[in-house]
């Protein structure tokens, strides 16, 4: 299967035009009656990178099936530049939708060349027009130099980007990606999202990427709609969801918390570690107090709360602290600058920044 390959003298867009690809009530039932998806309404649009995230069982994965084609919703509709592609009297396969996927696991043809896996998908060209637009595809993503070895010879990062080519070498008004990076090295996570990223721009498609990871969602989407149960809790810039979040939950998926029950009064809630504005809460309200772990300052001497070092942790440019503050049932935990506290430091002063707190109605969730 090996030939001859040249390298295109020039490099083409990716695709002609970016589509909008729009969810109107989509729900999904499994045949047992559990709910997957429960009447999600949500568009991508024209040229966007739109990261769907949210916890396992969420639903990710499905709406990104039922956008593909491989899955049928129950109800509601699925519309691309207005058309709809897949209602209750419509459903485009798969190959008709102009949508490509990229699989988890990258689903590469071991015994194909890259080539031939990049060009596997193009059955509407002739056969030197389809290796032609796989070789652009390839050299979109720096691999033509590899047209002709095997994916068991490229790394995960390169397989990755393998796929890709492949996705991106149909020219789709959209692209789907699920969790495009969770069988990557830790180390080498970084750079394909970025290199991933860069391709996404420069190609132009519309895309949505599933995924587990808040920071991914924050690195590489232009908006994050996140899902809980089936349900879509919250859509917005990374910037909205972090300091705007609608709900404990959504706090709780991008940053870590610690949380204090309390009862506002006088406009404000009182906690072990301070009092808080309340805006929004009538007096004696239950609530809940989320403070984020950097959002303490610590001293050797002078401030708000006296505390004691429990344990601390060295995470390179970050300690991780734990604290005993009068009158907290649990640890306080925070996370400062390395260095800060001198060796063996036990009782220090804690300052809290109030742009870290944030008060919610009294309701305990986990992300």
């Amino acid at each position: 299967m090996n030939e001859t390959v040249e390298k295109p003298a020039r490099v083409t867009a990716g695709v002609t035009f970016a589509a909008r690809l729009a969810f109107e009530a989509v729900s999904h039932r499994f045949a047992a009656g559990q709910t997957t998806l429960d009447r999600v309404s949500l568009a991508a649009e024209p040229g966007e990178v739109l990261c769907l995230l949210g916890p396992s069982g969420s639903g990710k994965t499905t709406l990104l099936r039922i956008a593909a084609g491989i899955e049928a919703q129950t109800s509601g509709r699925v519309l691309l530049n207005d058309r709809e592609i897949a209602g209750p009297e419509v459903f485009l396969p798969p190959e008709q939708r102009s949508i490509g996927l990229v699989f988890q696991d990258f689903a590469l043809f071991p015994h194909l060349t890259i080539l031939d896996n990049v060009r596997f998908g193009l059955t509407a060209l002739s056969r030197d027009e389809a290796k032609r637009e796989a070789m652009i595809a390839l050299s979109r993503v720096g691999l033509e130099r590899y047209a002709s070895a095997y994916p068991h010879l490229l790394s995960g990062g390169e397989q990755q980007r393998v796929a890709l080519a492949r996705a991106l070498a149909p020219r789709p008004a959209v692209l789907l990606m699920d969790e495009p990076f969770s069988g990557l090295d830790s180390r080498l996570k970084d750079a394909v999202r970025a290199e991933t990223l860069s391709i996404l721009r420069q190609s132009r498609a519309t895309a949505i990427v599933v995924t587990h990871d808040a920071e991914e969602a924050m690195r590489m989407g232009d908006r994050i709609a996140l899902l809980r149960g089936g349900r879509l809790v919250q859509v917005g810039t990374a910037e909205e969801l972090y300091l705007r979040p609608a709900d404990l939950f959504v706090a709780g998926f991008f940053s870590e918390l610690n949380l204090f029950d309390a009862r506002v009064a006088g406009g404000r809630a009182e906690t072990p570690v301070g009092q808080f504005a309340a805006p929004g809460r009538k007096d004696g309200d239950a609530v809940t107090v989320a403070i984020r772990l950097p959002g303490f300052e610590v001293a050797e001497g002078g401030g708000q709360v006296e505390a004691r070092v429990v344990s601390r942790r060295f995470l390179g440019v970050v300690e991780l602290l734990e604290l005993a503050v009068p009158g907290a049932d649990e640890y306080v935990r925070a996370r400062i600058r390395a260095g800060q506290l001198a060796a063996g430091v036990r009782d220090i002063w804690l300052n809290v920044r109030p742009a870290d707190v944030l008060v919610f109605e009294r309701r305990r969730e986990s992300a």
